[in-house]
């Protein structure tokens, strides 16, 4: 039988299964799965730990959620068109659930769907080869718990293990005489610690605006965020300010590019990513700047230089748990021989296709469309189903919009479901008020 191994239970990997249970229930013959999954429990970044640096096992601590992370963007950009939040919660709720929320969410899914028995559970991939003569993986796991090793063979591995848990790390000089807390979005916690505290923030982009923001509502005294390129240009509120690149540090006072300074007590890097998959060689890793189109995946999924293995969930993202979706259908269906892999030629036009158009791309809005269009183009080729993608990018458009025009308000603003046209409603508490993000404050507290 045809075996696939999975590596990574997020929401990537809980695609990949939800795809290939929906076949099953269809009535297809499916093949063997395994589906590593280092952590205790499914749901990747939505699983939140505590733990940071390296985990109960001496891993590397693969999650980078914090405690009090509300969704930045609409549920109504990222809901499933196989189960709606209606279906999940049995009635309207707002538009940016905190964490807790969405992983219930996601969760709920596949726990209907009986895919757990094929995750092992706190079992690290170690490493990954493929073998020319048999054409098959090589693929070689730990169980953590117990040091167990087990060497197995698969004929198709797919790589849903994400890329927001390596983080980018630059170095400024005179940071080692900096005496406070120094740390990197990925090990960052919550908020709470730095109230009264004078807070810098290094980077422009979601983590800088959104760790600020909550650095802000848990009480920080100032929140000062230092841009490399281009400030984030919000409508910040007293106490919240951009400067340029920092150039140095000199003890707790940072030095900026246009000559200004200010005094901080921590340091949080929100700097990005990389893409790193310590258990793949060369000739088969993904190395891509973090964005919408990376280079050398045909369909956005398929290693063009070796079309057995697939990446479900790689790119930058602005669509989120419908894209990963409708990759991990398309992939499904690839495996299944249901669409046949195009020879390389035929492959290599498309990509280039697709990069003319992703370097034609001049800004977030045309970055929001050519996401959308990439994502139809997958739903029809498979029978997931099909939803209103162009709907889902207007929606994300207004959500650009109200965070122009309300950065710390935008969360309290409401948007229509286009798969079921419900109307999410107001969270009892607005945003910057809410202190307690628990699922069950978050459902059935009234104020």
């Amino acid at each position: 039988m045809t075996r696939v191994a999975i590596i990574g239970a997020g929401p990537s990997g809980m695609a990949m299964l939800r795809a290939f249970e929906a076949a099953r229930a269809a009535g297809a013959e499916v093949p063997e799965l395994v589906c590593y999954e280092k952590q205790t429990d499914w749901g990747g970044q939505w699983n939140y730990s505590w733990r940071t640096g390296l985990d109960q096992y001496g891993e590397p601590v693969h999650s980078s959620m914090y405690r009090n992370l509300w969704s930045n963007g609409p549920k109504e950009g990222l809901e499933f068109a196989d189960y709606t939040f209606d279906e999940h919660f049995g009635r309207p709720i707002s538009s940016y659930p905190p964490r807790e929320v969405l992983w219930d969410y996601i969760a709920g899914r596949v726990e209907k769907s009986d895919v757990r028995k094929y995750v092992r559970f706190e079992t690290a991939v170690r490493w990954v080869r493929y073998n020319e003569e048999t054409q098959d993986f090589i693929v070689v796991s730990q169980h953590l718990p117990t040091g167990a090793d087990s060497v197995e063979t698969f004929d198709y591995v797919v790589v849903a293990s994400g890329h927001f848990s390596f983080p980018n790390f630059p170095e400024f000089a005179g940071i080692e005489t900096f005496p406070g807390l120094v740390t990197h979005a990925h090990d960052f916690r919550g908020a709470e610690g730095l109230k009264d505290k004078d807070v810098l923030v290094i980077g422009s982009s979601y983590s800088a605006e959104d760790i600020g923001s909550q650095a802000y509502k848990m009480g920080a005294e100032s929140v000062t965020a230092s841009y490399r390129s281009a400030p984030m240009g919000y409508d910040w509120p007293d106490g919240f300010s951009e400067r340029p690149c920092v150039q140095r540090f000199d003890g707790n006072t940072v030095h900026f590019a246009d000559g200004s300074t200010k005094d901080v007590d921590a340091v949080i890097m929100c700097t990005g990513y990389l893409h790193k998959y310590p258990f793949l060689p060369d000739d088969l890793g993904l190395v891509s700047p973090n964005n919408v189109y990376p280079e050398g995946l045909y369909r956005g999924v398929v290693w063009d230089r070796n079309p057995r293995l697939f990446y479900v969930g790689a790119q930058d993202q602005w669509f989120t748990f419908n894209m990963f979706d409708a990759q991990a259908w398309y992939v499904r269906d690839l495996i299944l021989g249901r669409i046949q892999m195009p020879e390389r030629d035929e492959r290599a036009a498309s990509m280039a296709e697709w990069k003319q158009r992703f370097e034609a791309i001049g800004g977030a809005a045309d970055e929001i469309r050519f996401q959308g269009e990439y994502v139809k183009d997958l739903i029809a080729q498979t029978d997931y189903p099909s939803f209103d993608v162009d709907g889902v990018v207007e929606i994300f458009l207004a959500w650009k919009q109200d965070k122009a025009g309300d950065i710390m308000g935008y969360r309290d603003y409401t948007y229509k479901s286009v798969m079921t046209g419900t109307h999410s409603v107001k969270h009892h508490t607005p945003w910057v008020e809410e202190l307690d993000d628990s699922l069950e404050r978050y459902l059935h507290a009234t104020v």
